[in-house]
């Protein structure tokens, strides 16, 4: 029975990628700070399973990461701890660029002196393109970070190819565009606004306040985007790959669907709020997943629609028994 480390197990990536090992018959070794305020419903589908644990300790630690790997001995690690979203970056930076970019080159590390046979992937981000107007962002786009947590994740990307390269480790990078589902956080623009219309159906909430909605993003569902992490890993050369569906949409277009789906125009229930302006915003992302198509065979399965409907109705369920 292979063993997997994930750290950021309660994440949306975290649970669905457990999820996913776990039906695979791998042994999943969650790392968790204890101190965090992530709850555990996430995990409500694995917390029973015998064959996943937690392990508590911290990304800013480096003692609680080697001894995990001392430990547990595995044979595939996924780094998906982070801070994770962009606008709070520019708050905390300082936090943002330990859990991302030091925390990266600890596990590396730590693989690389206690299990060099293990094989890593690091979760990198669409954000480090920042204002890139190719057409398509794909492996050879030149980076250029918007924001700390973009900064911290290139930093984090290159780590993972200086690894890769001058150790010989099988360390694989996926850039992963947008990608959303039902766990997403609260935070997020997708899930603020599916929440929100779910809210506004059953006369719970009057108003939705936003930022930019002129912003395009490539939105895809998570469940689909932790496979091809797992792919990665099973391919025999480490490497680079894109993440994402190839297709645009405006945060507009996506207040459009989720209304739609609730028989609403969110016209007549979103208001612009300067707040939610970031310093600096990246206006437009889109990215070719055609080498990991190619390579690894993977293809996003969900539709921005579909994904639209299913936030919309999982949100729609919670609010009624909530209400």
């Amino acid at each position: 029975m292979k063993t997997a480390i994930i750290t950021g197990v309660t994440g949306q990536d975290g649970s669905y990628l457990a999820e996913f090992l776990l039906k695979k018959g791998y042994r999943v070794v969650g790392f968790k700070r204890r101190s965090s305020t992530d709850p555990l419903e996430r995990l409500g589908n694995v917390l029973g399973n015998p064959n996943f644990e937690l392990f508590y300790g911290n990304m800013h630690d480096g003692s609680s990461i080697w001894k995990c790997v001392a430990e547990k001995n595995p044979d595939e690690f996924y780094n998906l701890a982070a801070q994770s979203h962009v606008h709070v970056s520019f708050d905390a930076p300082e936090e943002a660029v330990a859990n991302i970019a030091k925390g990266t080159q600890i596990c590396l590390e730590a693989i690389r002196v206690l299990k060099p046979d293990c094989r890593y992937y690091q979760a990198s981000s669409s954000e480090m393109f920042g204002d890139s107007y190719q057409e398509k962002q794909n492996e050879d786009t030149i980076f250029d970070p918007n924001s700390p947590y973009a900064a911290a994740k290139t930093c984090a990307h290159f780590l993972t190819r200086i690894y890769r390269q001058a150790y010989n480790l099988h360390a694989s990078a996926g850039i992963l565009f947008n990608h959303e589902s039902p766990r997403r956080g609260e935070h997020f623009v997708t899930r603020k606004i599916s929440k929100a219309a779910a809210r506004i159906k059953l006369g719970l909430q009057d108003k939705l306040y936003l930022g930019n909605l002129d912003a395009k993003r490539d939105w895809g569902f998570a469940g689909d985007y932790v496979e091809a992490m797992w792919m990665m890993l099973q391919h025999s050369t480490p490497d680079e790959y894109v993440i994402a569906t190839g297709e645009t949409y405006t945060v507009r277009d996506f207040l459009e669907v989720v209304f739609g789906h609730a028989g609403l125009d969110y016209r007549d229930y979103v208001v612009i709020d300067q707040r939610f302006i970031r310093p600096r915003d990246v206006p437009y992302l889109c990215g070719d997943p055609s080498k990991a198509e190619k390579t690894l065979g993977w293809i996003p399965k969900t539709s921005m629609s579909d994904l639209a409907k299913m936030m919309y109705e999982s949100d729609l369920e919670r609010e009624r028994v909530n209400k």
